[in-house]
């Protein structure tokens, strides 16, 4: 019996050795295959200040390869949009107040007050938002909030504002369902880093979103590992306004910085860096009434030569002298002449003008991509 026992135990125990051998074989072949993905992968590291685009580009990403939101996933983005409209009309009327704008209809201060007297974002929904809706909408379209409106470069407030006010009825309708293009709109703080994986022409593309506050920016460094390419996102309407950090620093100087930074940094030397110079519709209507060369004096009355472009500066209301003078303004911030760096004027919640600009990009990555594989 005691032989048998011992007999068993060899036996239990080749056993295990076997099955310790098949599973190190399996985790073998599991870490080489990663190896092998990971050499494919491409990674796109999206980076820019805050409110400059970048998680509203990877919306894009989802839209234009269709992995798009189911309807759940589309109602997750209601209190979001209702908090957008909500916070959007309570800075307007607290601007408003405080730049002594006078409302066109006096009996709006009652419901600027109501607004101003709202705190409970957090029960927003589609039965509190529509009782909101009548208040919000009467302060909107109050000539003294448009005028407030029209100053808002001296405040600040989110881009998307104006299109979910000018929609707030269509978002009251309680069986509202956010549509794309509610979603490419709606504003959320990006906090930490957001890792989005699709497959493109049998390539994986990895995208890498973190925040672009000041708080957040100590974060990037945990991205920096097997980048492919870097696709630095600016805000050119921002000239004239000041960053929420400080409210202080002028949103194109600090976002011109840190690509200064990025684009220089020992790391990425041979990396190609793509910049997106984006909110071009938004710059369009900015030129109109904004004047740069008040912010910039770089901004030259007479037209200048350099070495990126063939002109700049120009009329400051006219928006293809304000695209070149912007251009040259971040070109210039790369010292070495060698390193390869593609730029794009986009418009973030355009898919159409992302579908074939990311078109573009993508056929260079994947041609560097494929010549890195050949190399190795």
């Amino acid at each position: 019996m005691f032989s048998e026992c011992g007999g068993c135990v060899l036996g239990c125990g080749d056993s295990e050795d076997l099955e310790l051998k098949r599973r190190s074989r399996k985790i073998d072949r599991d870490l080489k295959k990663e190896e092998r993905l990971k050499r494919k992968q491409v990674k796109l590291l999206l980076l820019g200040a805050g409110e400059s685009g970048k998680s509203t580009f990877l919306k894009q990403m989802r839209i234009i390869h269709n992995v798009n939101y189911d309807v759940t996933a589309q109602l997750e983005f209601r209190k979001i949009i209702y908090q957008n409209v909500v916070k959007g009309a309570k800075v307007l009327v607290d601007a408003q107040r405080k730049l002594n704008i006078p409302l066109g209809d006096p009996e709006n201060k009652r419901y600027g007050d109501q607004l101003l007297a709202y705190d409970n974002f957090s029960e927003l929904n589609n039965e509190t938002f529509p009782q909101l809706q009548y208040v919000v909408n009467r302060v909107w379209n109050d000539p003294g909030i448009k005028a407030t409106f029209a100053r808002r470069n001296e405040f600040q407030i989110i881009d998307s504002v104006e299109y979910f006010l000018d929609h707030s009825k269509r978002l009251a309708v309680r069986d509202y369902v956010p549509t794309l293009q509610d979603i490419l709109y709606c504003r959320k703080t990006t906090k930490g880093v957001v890792e989005f994986t699709i497959t493109i022409d049998r390539v994986p593309f990895l995208f890498v979103d973190v925040g672009g506050q000041r708080t957040q920016r100590q974060k990037w460094f945990q991205c920096f590992d097997n980048v492919t390419s870097i696709l630095f996102m600016a805000s050119a309407s921002e000239f004239d306004q000041v960053i929420l950090e400080d409210r202080t620093t002028n949103r194109l100087v600090e976002s011109r910085n840190i690509f200064d930074t990025i684009v220089n940094h020992m790391i990425f030397t041979n990396i190609s860096v793509i910049l997106f110079l984006n909110k071009m519709d938004l710059l369009k209507k900015k030129v109109e009434v904004s004047n740069i060369a008040k912010f910039f004096p770089e901004f030259k009355d007479v037209k200048q030569v350099s070495e990126y472009s063939k002109e700049f500066g120009g009329e400051p209301s006219n928006l293809e002298d304000v695209k070149k003078f912007l251009l040259y303004y971040f070109i210039s911030a790369k010292k070495n002449s060698l390193k390869p760096l593609y730029h794009h004027f986009t418009v973030a919640v355009d898919t159409g003008n992302i579908s074939l600009v990311f078109k573009d990009i993508k056929d260079i990555i994947l041609k560097k991509n494929l010549d890195a594989l050949l190399l190795q």
